[in-house]
């Protein structure tokens, strides 16, 4: 079989070139433009151990990274996120942390203040729990909290709190983030005084190793799901890091569950691709009794 003449062999590698350009752009208007411009709701249902049937079907929503201020991620989208979590059925919202930015390429710098004010339709409808993530300590994490509590948001770290969520009564437990502030897992669960369940939040979802039985769930934010996912190579943002033991979505360890949201803005890099940001619908039941939750 003869060799592709010269003039041939050039037209194919135009072609290929053309072909990963395309791909390249692609990639640049979905990754860049679209995908991190978007939000959508996902519904998970939990089955819990020791979780009492008066709290069966409870509701709760879960967002983290909103590093407002990160490109197509500024203050009129973050209105919109408010007000589908005002509107929402969940009888409370948690927070995991990470609401400015310290960098991101493009990004433009909210302070904590403004964020808060923006936040005032959610707790004026229903009860806010949140905890710090590293970017909130490393922008004045004390500055953070106090602009959080002006505008209603029950800040819990390393504490916990009797709650009422409906018929539920429970213990809204909160765990600072590992690596940058004093987090001591031991003293947010010390007020707990009874077998009310305790729902734990938490920013690095690595502390999940540290966390006790005793929490019925720990939810935490932090990895953003690697903000990139391709078919069959995965998340290469997560690769080298301690945070790939624990990317996105529900883990099982000794009868300990953990949950990790994909978040809502950006870091570093202005990309999100495979990995929308995400309103996480919490269905809360039994173990057992999953299909009430559905």
């Amino acid at each position: 079989m003869s060799e592709p003449s010269p003039p041939r062999r050039r037209r194919k590698r135009r072609w290929a070139a053309s072909i990963l350009a395309a791909l390249v752009l692609a990639f640049a208007v979905w990754g860049c433009v679209i995908e991190p411009a978007s939000l959508r709701e996902r519904d998970y249902a939990f089955g819990l151990p020791n979780w009492p049937r008066d709290c069966d079907g409870l509701r709760v929503d879960l967002v983290s990274d909103l590093h407002v201020g990160s490109p197509r991620n500024g203050l009129d989208r973050f209105d919109r996120l408010v007000r589908r979590l005002a509107d929402s059925d969940a009888q409370a919202v948690l927070m995991a942390g990470d609401y400015v930015i310290l960098s991101v390429f493009l990004g433009t710098y909210i302070p904590a203040d403004t964020v808060a004010e923006h936040l005032k339709p959610l707790t004026a409808r229903k009860p806010v729990y949140a905890v710090l993530g590293n970017h909130d300590w490393w922008k004045d994490g004390a500055r953070v909290r106090r602009a959080l509590e002006s505008a209603g948001v029950v800040v819990l770290e390393d504490e916990a709190r009797e709650v009422r969520l409906g018929g539920c009564r429970l213990w809204m437990v909160g765990i600072g983030d590992l690596l940058e502030a004093p987090h001591d897992v031991g003293k947010a669960f010390s007020a707990i005084n009874d077998q009310a369940p305790a729902l734990a939040i938490t920013h690095n979802p690595l502390v999940f190793r540290q966390t006790p039985a005793r929490a019925s769930l720990l939810v935490a934010g932090h990895t953003h799901g690697g903000q990139i996912a391709f078919p069959l190579l995965g998340r290469p943002g997560l690769w080298k890091g301690a945070d790939g033991a624990y990317p996105v979505g529900h883990f099982v360890e000794d009868g300990r569950q953990l949950f990790v949201t994909p978040g809502i803005g950006t870091s570093i890099l202005p990309i999100r691709f495979g990995v929308p940001p995400e309103i996480s619908r919490l269905h809360l039941c039994g173990q057992g009794r999953e299909a009430a939750c559905r």
